[in-house]
């Protein structure tokens, strides 16, 4: 069987749908049996530091467009002729899109939906943006012949605000890696440590700092903390960060929150391990990976209550209103150095995050595509 991937993501995104695309298909390439290829579609080579992340294999070959123009195009309507060329079977669009008329063509196809946060949400976009990302929604939904929604909540915001039976969704959670629970060395530690001035002791906070993210929120709870423990904030900057600092400067909390930006992956083990909790107050997720990153790296992890971010974390985790920072406050005590019952916590959060890691979502996946050829 010959399967192909829109791979745009996996060449261009450095996280989220990047690392979600290239973590499937390695799993799928060491699953699948000698009569199986994997064709990966991407408008161009993209990066190669990415693109290299997808491990070699003779199951494996990256398809570009022969003519360089119109990329945006080929993806959603060119593509269809390098399909049939190529034989293809079955198409997996992994970041929520299908090309236009994949359903008319014959080659069955299955989509990935990470989140509808655009609907749910849409003040946090530009109201053209949130209206495009809709149009394609609906679109791709009709054309699919299976849906894989990461969770739960997803599934639910595609039943509802897509109209869609639940008989046609497949909630397989999003893949993850184990890199971060590889222990990071000393050496490391220390020379991050002393890179970054990070103070002795802190809560972390990992993601782009943006209004739905909500970081805001782990900032006031700092107030009703003790003095000795800060809040290190690691994530791409946006103009929410302004007032976010803003706040920081006018409660003259400045000794007590550092921002980091573009922090090479290479070091988020160490800043995630020398951390005494991890915190994660978004409004809104489609699943939250950097929850499981944090228990994966030995943290207790608070997060808030609305979408995803129980399903990502687990019973053992600890989970607030977003706007109740008091509530907040109160969690965190509940979770840093010394106090009662932490180990066992975290111990139990590690063993809910396997169902997460490896081959095991590829083998749901596989399961997926199995129910679409046999019918």
């Amino acid at each position: 069987m010959n399967i192909g991937y829109d791979a745009k993501r996996i060449v261009r995104n450095g996280s989220g749908l990047g690392n979600y695309g290239r973590t499937l298909i390695n799993d799928l390439a060491r699953l699948v049996g000698d009569d199986t290829a994997l064709y990966l579609y991407a408008p161009d080579p993209g990066k190669e530091h990415l693109r290299s992340q997808v491990h070699p294999s003779d199951r494996l070959r990256f398809v570009y467009p022969e003519k360089t123009l119109l990329k945006a195009l080929w993806r959603s309507h060119g593509i269809l002729k390098d399909l049939r060329r190529d034989g293809i079977d079955l198409f997996h669009g992994l970041s929520g899109e299908l090309p236009w008329g994949i359903h008319s063509s014959g080659i069955r196809s299955v989509v990935t939906i990470h989140d509808l946060i655009f609907m749910r949400h849409p003040e946090y976009y530009h109201w053209w943006d949130a209206k495009v990302y809709a149009a394609k929604f609906h679109r791709t939904v009709k054309e699919a012949d299976r849906i894989i929604a990461i969770s739960e909540c997803t599934k639910r915001d595609i039943v509802q605000l897509g109209g869609v039976s639940p008989d046609r969704i497949d909630v397989v959670y999003q893949s993850c890696g184990t890199y971060f629970r590889q222990a990071a060395a000393e050496g490391l530690r220390q020379e991050v440590k002393s890179r970054y001035k990070l103070p002795r002791r802190y809560i972390i906070s990992v993601g782009t700092i943006e209004e739905r993210k909500n970081i805001l929120l782990a900032v006031k709870a700092l107030h009703r903390l003790p003095e000795e423990l800060s809040l290190v904030i690691v994530g791409r900057t946006t103009p929410y960060t302004d007032q976010v600092r803003k706040y920081v400067s006018e409660n003259k909390l400045n000794r007590r929150v550092l921002f980091l930006h573009d922090v090479p992956t290479a070091d988020l083990p160490a800043l995630y391990q020398m951390a005494e909790a991890f915190v994660y107050p978004s409004r809104y997720e489609g699943f939250g990976i950097p929850v499981i990153e944090a228990i994966q790296s030995g943290l207790p992890v608070v997060a808030c209550t609305g979408s995803c971010l129980e399903e990502a974390g687990g019973p053992d985790c600890l989970y607030v209103n977003p706007d109740d920072d008091e509530a907040m406050a109160h969690a965190l005590q509940k979770v840093v150095c010394g106090a009662e019952g932490r180990g066992a916590r975290i111990e139990s959060a590690q063993r809910y995050v396997r169902r997460f890691e490896g081959s095991n979502v590829a083998a749901q996946v596989l399961n997926v595509y199995q129910h679409i050829t046999s019918r």
